[in-house]
């Protein structure tokens, strides 16, 4: 039984059958196989990863944008595998992608989430040519101390206008249907409470900022854009 990502044009329903009837069918370590993400930016990804896909070991890969790499790929995973799962293609595709768009910093800046969703759309397009299938973006959170060095990647200070663009970049991405063509699967990010750094330059440890997240009266400021996506 092969699940692709055509299967979002079904009723939720039928989609949470199908997911449980595949989920019944796996072994635990198909199950963790699909958490497993490896890196395919080294030569022919398909000699080092081909087993792992045959084996039900490998869920998602990172760093591919080649379409005739990525089909050879897919059709490992869905023609010689077990279950016959598809690969998810992830990639950081933040602003533009063939098309070089402006950052989204500059993008929150215009006040206009039309200008989000269509870089968004162009960028779908454009990634989805080269087999990707899932995009690392866009970034909600929130950036209050100028130091930290993930700024240009959000859409700044602001939770609505961060929630605003964030929903108009998923729509850009996915679309009204992930099973039409020239779709990829968004991705907001990060955990909760991320963009809480300080006196940084870098992004500070994940323990550090959840424990700034959880213990700061200011923690709504990261949740309403979390809540819209």
């Amino acid at each position: 039984m092969s699940v692709t990502i055509a299967e979002s044009g079904k009723e939720p329903a039928a989609i949470e059958q199908r997911v449980e009837a595949l989920l019944g069918q796996m072994t635990l370590a198909e199950k963790i196989g699909q958490m497993t993400q490896l890196d395919a930016s080294s030569e022919n990804p398909e000699d080092y990863l081909g087993e792992r896909l045959r084996s039900g070991r490998l869920g998602s890969v990172l760093n591919l944008a080649n379409a005739d790499v990525t089909n050879e790929l897919q059709r490992i995973a869905v023609e010689e595998s077990r279950l016959g799962i598809p690969l998810l293609v992830g990639r950081d595709v933040i602003h533009g992608f063939a098309t070089v768009m402006p950052l989204p910093l500059a993008q929150a800046a215009s006040f206009n989430p039309e200008i989000a969703r269509d870089g968004a759309r162009i960028a779908a397009l454009e990634a989805a040519t080269a087999g990707i299938n899932w995009a690392f973006a866009p970034m909600i959170d929130i950036s209050r101390d100028p130091r930290w060095g993930r700024i240009a990647e959000s859409f700044g200070e602001d939770p609505h206008l961060t929630s605003v663009m964030g929903v108009a970049t998923v729509e850009g991405f996915q679309g009204g249907d992930l099973a039409a063509s020239g779709t990829i699967a968004a991705c907001a990010k990060h955990f909760a409470g991320y963009g809480a750094s300080a006196t940084t330059r870098q992004p500070t440890s994940p323990k550090t900022s959840y424990a700034m997240f959880i213990f700061s009266p200011s923690r709504q400021l990261w949740m309403p854009a979390l809540r819209r996506l």
